[in-house]
């Protein structure tokens, strides 16, 4: 079943297309990593599928029924989304922000109930984030606030996850966990997970599906073992790379034109055998 489906999509700001004529599906459950260079259009997208954005034309729908139907709060029980990381401004607790996820399900007299701290006790400790649930949420490093963020909006408790790289500014260990959390929260829960995503390496281990994007509108999309080769890469962002195998999983090593060993010599993308 599929739980996003987009038809003939087209958006573009002023005079300037940034997506056109694009379709793709999401499958209830999967894992879609979207990738592609600056100005490809991959946080459009995104917020076009969080209704932040109205479509030039097109349709997309969610759960079956066009993403105009809905109104903010029916919107925010079927998709959650977690922006690129920030420093807040405002001195909320790590508890409290993550309880501001469950707003939508507070009752008459807008207050939250025992259910919702469960909820959200549940979220944190998913996440490793219960032992500084008192703590400000300014004063974490990058790579807790993302966590934070990500038990926010599994508090939401949506079938939808979107994600605008949820692995910018962090460092090597940061960037796996968040990976292995949105990994689990697929496969442990059931979400459907969509992540705009620079790192096509990290795509390339937790991804199911790939929509890759170019800034000439043009995209490819399906399983990330077919749309992850050389020459998909090469074409699309436009730099010679050295592709290797680490077990089942291909990974892509840039090249640039003055690196300090100039004698790699990437392989003939013919010679790619799947595995």
């Amino acid at each position: 079943m599929n739980v996003i489906e987009v038809s003939n999509l087209s958006f573009g700001y002023s005079k300037s297309p940034v997506l056109d004529d694009l379709s793709f599906e999401v499958e209830s459950g999967s894992f879609l990593a979207i990738a592609g260079p600056n100005g490809a259009g991959k946080s459009t997208l995104l917020n076009l599928l969080c209704a932040v954005l109205k479509s030039k034309s097109g349709t997309i729908r969610i759960d079956g029924s066009p993403i105009k139907s809905y109104g903010p709060k029916t919107l925010a029980k079927k998709v959650a989304v977690v922006r690129q990381e920030f420093v807040p401004v405002f001195g909320f607790s790590v508890f409290d922000t993550v309880m501001m996820a469950r707003t939508t399900y507070f009752g008459q007299m807008g207050f939250e109930s025992r259910a919702d701290r469960k909820i959200v006790n549940e979220a944190l400790e998913a996440t490793d984030t219960a032992q500084f649930s008192s703590r400000l949420l300014g004063n974490l490093s990058g790579g807790e606030r993302q966590r934070v963020f990500i038990a926010r909006a599994l508090a939401q408790n949506t079938a939808i996850l979107l994600l605008d790289e949820p692995t910018s500014f962090l460092d090597l260990k940061h960037q796996v966990g968040i990976y292995d959390l949105l990994k689990a929260a697929q496969l442990e829960k059931g979400k459907t997970i969509v992540a705009v995503t620079h790192d096509v390496n990290l795509a390339a281990q937790y991804a199911d599906v790939v929509l890759l994007l170019e800034v000439r509108s043009n995209y490819h999309h399906g399983e990330a073992k077919e749309v992850f080769s050389t020459k998909h890469i090469e074409k699309v962002f436009g730099v010679r790379t050295f592709t290797g195998r680490v077990g089942r999983e291909k990974f892509f090593l840039p090249l640039g034109r003055l690196a300090k060993d100039g004698q790699i010599t990437p392989p003939n993308p013919s010679s790619e055998q799947p595995k």
